[in-house]
């Protein structure tokens, strides 16, 4: 882990360089996000990755407290979503199908016999247009914009998305997606940023702090699919409605836990207004001091303790990566959604705009 004094600056910035090239010719760039407080999030034009978010301690020394990888090279071979963004449909969909309006539509298989993060080239893959918005107030800002072909992937519509990344001078990050289409299909995106509070790198996060605003649980089966039902968390490793080691029940032999090697659930979180933008998680590193709150419109919130990182590959970092490196904090839909009618609908028709927002707050208890 590399830590390092940073002087604040007086003003927010958005910087750009060259990253790597694909196979096909086209330049990867990474972008340079800072405000005034010298707090950083780099990010690629491919995949939307953010591979960098520098923030203090409680000592005003910083360090970057996601996971990534060295070059481009890398993120195409071996990234388990490190800091993508990820659509058409986040998560996993049941046996790679879903019914749409009486006609079934059929996605790449990618997770045992499920579809899992839009399929194997999904937003993650893809090289989004970035447009920096220079010389305004209020932070340093990038939208990033796609368009989706109608069939790609299996999902019907051409569907437009823009994304826009913003860093406030109150340390806030922020990404508001918006997305349009011109057919009936389903949707759902969020950010795969893995989180380690006490640096990248700097080994497990099973002694830093985690809650999560949410009373049940949509439990899984096989493969990792929704039953159906929302479970109440009271009562199992789940309950996280207090701030509580992530370590703490992680070997409980709980199925739930045994069927994800960890915690690779969905939380139904606790919503004052349906769509509002109502405080999900809160994660602390007592170590560091460093706190991270989740404000979200989402209805839901994956978290995952990196369970498949075996160490087989080495991070930005320098080490390799293990089983507790990091968590994420996936705002989003509930998986599998397009079947489960009673679930939160992730349907987006002609005419709608799609809206959500997702803040991450960076502070310290020094």
């Amino acid at each position: 882990m590399h830590q390092h004094e940073q002087a604040p600056t007086d003003a927010s910035a958005v910087t750009c360089a060259p990253f790597g090239t694909l196979p096909d010719g086209r330049t990867v760039e990474i972008h340079s996000l800072r405000n005034g407080n010298g707090i950083t999030v780099k990010f690629l034009s491919y995949g939307g990755i953010i591979t960098e978010i520098n923030v203090p301690d409680r000592r005003g020394r910083f360090a970057n407290i996601v996971l990534g990888l060295g070059s481009l090279q890398e993120y195409r071979a071996h990234s388990p979503y490190f800091g993508a963004l990820v659509g058409r449909y986040a998560n996993r969909i049941a046996k790679a199908q879903f019914t749409l309006d009486g006609k079934t539509y059929h996605l790449p298989v990618n997770n045992g016999p499920n579809s899992l993060h839009g399929g194997p080239d999904g937003f993650d893959k893809q090289v989004w247009t970035v447009r920096p918005e220079e010389g305004k107030s209020g932070g340093a800002r990038a939208f990033l914009s796609h368009t989706s072909p109608d069939g790609q992937a299996g999902y019907p519509g051409t569907l437009q998305t823009t994304v826009t990344y913003t860093l406030d001078d109150a340390n806030a990050f922020r990404i508001d997606y918006e997305a349009v289409t011109d057919r009936k299909t389903v949707i759902n995106f969020t950010n795969h940023s893995y989180f380690n509070l006490a640096g990248n790198g700097s080994g497990s996060v099973a002694h830093q702090l985690l809650q999560i605003h949410a009373d049940s649980y949509t439990p899984t089966g096989e493969g990792q699919i929704p039953t159906g039902a929302i479970d109440p968390v009271s009562g199992t490793p789940l309950d996280f409605r207090k701030l509580t080691p992530i370590g703490a029940r992680l070997a409980d032999p709980f199925p739930q836990l045994l069927l994800a090697r960890g915690y690779d659930h969905n939380w139904v979180l606790n919503k004052p207004s349906p769509n509002g933008l109502s405080l999900a998680a809160r994660a602390y590193d007592p170590a560091s001091g460093r706190i991270l709150d989740v404000d979200t419109t989402e209805p839901g919130i994956q978290i995952y303790t990196a369970n498949h990182l075996d160490g087989s590959f080495a991070g930005s970092s320098g080490t390799s990566y293990r089983q507790t490196a990091a968590f994420t904090l996936e705002t989003q839909h509930f998986p599998d959604s397009p079947n489960h009618p009673s679930f939160p609908s992730t349907e987006l028709t002609p005419g709608e705009v799609f809206r959500s927002t997702t803040i991450f707050r960076f502070s310290t208890d020094g």
